[in-house]
């Protein structure tokens, strides 16, 4: 099967990029499952019934996320019944989405999602290795093709994950910097791995937000509301291709491309 794989989608702009380009990529690498991270799809804050709906609607498959999921109280209730929006599975069992999910390709081959925040410089969680050595055997009976996204801020970390994860998943996804990196490689026992895919939307900006915004604020220390940017618009995003029957990853390329819309 072959995964494509958006870097968070921010705001307005991040979810017109993913609606253009989305055919075109499906089309030159024959995509059969698409993903995007969806925790800065509303305004760069969270996700909202709306918001998902307009990129479900465009051929998304399914939706992972990460602290800021919550970030709209009027969206808890959607997010708790769309069972294709997967939370961060190391926060407590009550935190509303599904704990995973599962896509079907064409062919009928299954892929499993599962997303894991992590504990450096991240609000307080479980632990992402325990919290994968649990979940791994419910979902290996289902399907040896198991992708996680590891929405964690340290690099370091992430690659201790990937590590921990190799020839027990298919991919190691790192996403919340926005920012990305040029490590994407399959590890020794066949697990794609990316540090971090990026993110997809504004890069004139400050990860996303106006620039401006965050200059004003480090340079007085005043508040001042966000705004997300408008310009610079960029696709970042990957393509694993995942053997169906070893689940072990065959490729992992990554994409970051200008947008001019």
């Amino acid at each position: 099967m072959n995964i494509l794989f958006f870097g968070d989608v921010f705001g307005r702009p991040g979810r017109r990029v993913v609606k253009q380009a989305l055919p075109g990529l499906k089309a030159e690498f024959g995509i059969d499952i698409s993903i995007l991270n969806c925790e800065n799809l509303a305004s760069g804050r969270g996700v909202t019934r709306e918001t998902a709906k307009e990129l479900f609607d465009a051929g998304i498959d399914l939706f992972s996320s990460g602290n800021h999921l919550w970030d709209r109280k009027q969206s808890i209730e959607y997010i708790t019944g769309e069972r294709r929006i997967v939370k961060p599975l190391n926060y407590p069992q009550k935190a509303a989405g599904a704990p995973w999910a599962m896509a079907e390709t064409p062919s009928g081959a299954r892929l499993a999602l599962v997303v894991l925040v992590g504990q450096s410089f991240m609000p307080g969680a479980d632990s992402p290795l325990t919290t994968l050595d649990r979940i791994l055997p419910e979902l290996q009976e289902q399907t040896p093709c198991i992708l996680v996204d590891f929405h964690a801020e340290s690099t370091a970390e992430k690659r201790a994950l990937g590590f921990y994860a190799d020839g027990r998943v298919s991919a190691v996804i790192g996403t919340h910097t926005h920012i990305q990196t040029a490590d994407e490689h399959i590890l020794p026992q066949g697990a794609a791995y990316i540090t971090d895919v990026g993110m997809t939307g504004p890069h004139d900006s400050v990860i996303g937000v106006e620039k401006e915004i965050i200059l004003y604020k480090m340079t007085t220390g005043m508040p001042r509301q966000y705004e997300v940017a408008r310009d610079g618009l960029q696709i970042n995003a990957v393509v694993v291709e995942v053997d169906d029957d070893t689940g072990r990853a065959v490729r992992i390329e990554r994409i970051r491309r200008t947008v001019n819309l």
